[in-house]
């Protein structure tokens, strides 16, 4: 057993065949693509005997683009070894993107049939996941009891970890699957982030931060905020264009981290309602909850007292929320509360009364229009 693990994992070489090219290959091509204007290679040591060369990939201004790997690894099964030739590609976060092939080579299975498009396409979903449960298989339980022989097939009798991954491999391809994943997803992955830390310029930011990789912009994020979520000066604009963006996640999260003095000045509070109003639900219900924290100025407190009545419950709670949280609240956006009073909602008007009833206004008119308020929910006498 340790001489065929050693022979599957001590034996990984780079490929010695031309280099090829950058992101955007289809799944299993066969063709050299495009070259890489710069690359710039790195020297990859596992353990004492494994070795392998890493490559990032530069523009014409040595501005990093993505990794990539020319790989040769051996699949021995049944006492035979087949090799794979096969070229790796990630982002420069280490995430895995695609695969292609130099020219003239193709996966295999067990019988040495070719693999099929579907295949291909399979191996790229497989490759994909970074949570495949291959992660926590180990090479011993592909092998069949009592056996040295590789299952290569989840027919075969290998135990209840083989029929479990059934679905994360290729049936006749099994340990090739197994081999290519933790090659896409291993300790190489460090070694990218740490090559790309000492690549990391506010030009790199910038261009992170705008960019549609999610991956990328997390990880920006987490370096233009400090502990504190106060945001450093150059990034403001970046920051405000993902909580605008249309994923709702990166924009949740970058709202949610972001100091609440941020949006301290008017400017950027009217920015905020305005991204309110034009957001997905979801970002809209973060975007309530964070105005709970932020003390408003009078725009924004008169923009959310008008909103409450065609706000859903869901809204109309965290509005007045945010409005009850505050010390105070201008004369104008207390006389628009009192206005609601008038509301169809039984509900609503009762919630606006009680935070009014707290905030014990003096102008004459809303508190006629409370005495109003409180007279026609009175029993009428008989």
């Amino acid at each position: 057993m340790k001489k065929i693990g050693g022979l599957l994992f001590g034996l990984l070489i780079i490929l010695t065949k031309p280099v090829l090219a950058r992101t955007g290959f289809p799944v299993g091509s066969k063709t050299v693509g495009e070259q890489p204007a710069k690359i710039r290679e790195f020297t990859i040591t596992e353990n004492d005997t494994t070795s392998y060369t890493l490559k990032l990939a530069l523009n014409t201004s040595d501005e990093p683009q993505y990794f990539f790997r020319n790989v040769f690894t051996p699949v021995c099964l049944t006492g035979e070894c087949k090799p794979v030739y096969i070229n790796f590609y990630w982002d420069l976060l280490g995430n895995y993107t695609h695969f292609d092939f130099p020219p003239g080579e193709v996966l295999t299975k067990m019988d040495h049939r070719e693999f099929k498009p579907e295949d291909y396409a399979k191996l790229q979903d497989i490759l994909s996941n970074q949570s495949s449960l291959l992660k926590d298989v180990a090479m011993e339980d592909l092998v069949g009891k009592g056996t040295e022989n590789l299952a290569d097939s989840v027919d075969a009798k290998a135990g209840a970890t083989l029929k479990t991954v059934k679905n994360e491999v290729i049936d006749g391809a099994v340990y090739t699957c197994y081999t290519l994943w933790h090659l896409a997803h291993g300790t190489v992955v460090d070694e990218m982030l740490k090559i790309t830390e000492t690549y990391r310029t506010d030009a790199l930011l910038h261009r992170f931060l705008s960019s549609n990789n999610h991956h990328y912009q997390y990880w920006a994020m987490e370096r233009i905020m400090d502990t504190k979520g106060n945001v450093m000066n150059p990034f403001a604009n970046d920051l405000m264009q993902i909580m605008r963006s249309k994923n709702v996640f990166t924009a949740r999260y970058a709202l949610q981290k972001v100091n609440n003095g941020f949006f301290a000045e008017t400017n950027r509070q009217n920015w905020l309602w305005a991204t309110y109003q034009q957001a997905a639900y979801p970002l809209q219900i973060a975007i309530l909850k964070k105005l709970a924290t932020i003390p408003f100025r009078p725009p924004l407190a008169e923009k959310t007292a008008q909103a409450l009545g065609n706000a859903n419950p869901e809204q109309f709670k965290l509005m007045l929320n945010a409005l009850a949280a505050q010390p105070n609240l201008p004369d104008k956006t207390v006389q628009l509360l009192a206005n609601h009073l008038s509301h169809s909602n039984a509900d609503y008007t009762a919630e606006i009364h009680k935070v009014l009833t707290r905030l014990q206004p003096k102008n004459p008119v809303v508190r006629s229009k409370m005495k109003h308020y409180q007279t026609s929910r009175s029993p009428t006498p008989n």
